[in-house]
């Protein structure tokens, strides 16, 4: 009896729990705008343009749900986070979701409550300095000043590192992106720390790129991805199969180029399911049937993105590496569309 009582309480519990969230399709539909969390400004991953439009290959995934649950790629409200503010923003209701070059770990996914849908860029954390330096490896930096922004992975890494390699740092505690490139530029730091493609972007836009090296190493895993709050499987199932979608039309061939066309028909039944020709894929997320061709519509498949924003013929210059598609050797994976 008391076992049961006991069980039933918490199943009430987790109702309420999940409850607490539950509707956020609901909420973004009715408010007719998705409020995506982004970087305060990272160029080729999210930052303003001149006119002030956001772009970027971050913004993609966020106009990409967009277009597949509002049916309109631009009826976005992007919202610039900090590493400190972006989980108070998306835990508090602020932002229904979060598409900020953030990693996927232990405790953001099982003791701040979120759901992280997927990876759109393994990444790993390396370092930048100045040519003239003369360093050659990240295990030449005892005693150095390091740039770090405050609220990231990225500090836990750096001490983790030069306490197994018996160096020593001075920390230069940072909020923003933008703060760390001045305060690295006028030589208030020796190193500039984060995600390696991060220091890629960053580096871009320096006036001359060149004077400055990033070291070989690559001193952890960082799986960057979209996240969720808990408690609301619907609108997770929604992001997730969104960013899915952004990747399985790559490995199927669907550009948005040819989008149309497949769009018409296609031989493949796969390619039939994710366009909504074919079963009932989109009923199934609370959506119609072309869900999927909007968001690839949106900005084209995962290979476009990549390539218009961060790519190799990009300033920021980035091969595809472990985000090659499976079949070529990288790790991007869908689940089958089915």
């Amino acid at each position: 009896m008391t076992k049961s009582v006991f069980l039933g309480a918490l199943t009430v519990a987790g109702i309420a729990a999940g409850g607490a969230y539950a509707g956020t399709l609901d909420d973004v539909q009715a408010r007719g705008k998705l409020n995506c969390g982004v970087t305060t400004g990272l160029v080729g991953f999210a930052a303003p343009d001149a006119n002030g439009e956001w772009e970027g290959f971050d913004v993609g995934v966020c106009r990409a749900v967009a277009a597949a649950v509002l049916g309109d790629a631009n009826a976005v409200e992007f919202v610039p986070t900090t590493g400190k503010t972006r989980f108070t923003a998306l835990a508090s209701g602020e932002i229904d979701m979060l598409a900020r070059n953030t990693t996927w770990t232990f405790s953001r996914d099982v003791d701040l409550k979120f759901e992280f849908v997927g990876v759109n860029y393994y990444d790993g954390q390396g370092f930048m300095v100045p040519t003239e330096l003369g360093v050659t490896s990240a295990k030449d930096l005892d005693g150095a000043t390091v740039c770090i922004q405050t609220g990231t992975t990225t500090e836990l890494n750096l001490a983790d590192f030069f306490r197994a390699n018996s160096i020593s740092y001075e920390p230069v505690p940072i909020e923003t992106n933008a703060e760390a490139q001045q305060q690295y530029l006028a030589g208030a730091c020796d190193v500039y720390t984060t995600d390696a493609s991060g220091l890629a972007a960053t580096r871009a836009t320096f006036e001359a790129p060149g004077d400055h090296v990033l070291l070989p190493e690559i001193i952890s895993k960082e799986p960057l991805g979209p996240l969720v709050r808990h408690g609301d499987n619907e609108w997770g199932d929604v992001v997730r199969w969104t960013l899915n979608a952004l990747i399985t039309a790559e490995e199927l061939g669907v550009t948005s180029a040819n989008i149309a066309e497949m769009a018409a028909g296609s031989n493949n039944p796969e390619i039939n399911r994710l366009l909504g020709t074919e079963g009932s894929l989109g009923e199934m997320l609370g959506l119609d049937a072309e869900w999927g061709k909007r968001a690839l519509e949106a900005g084209g498949n995962y290979a476009e993105l990549f390539e218009r924003n961060i790519g190799e013929n990009t300033p920021i210059a980035l091969s595809r590496g472990l985000n090659a598609q499976w079949t070529d050797g990288g790790l991007l994976y869908s689940p089958p569309f089915r």
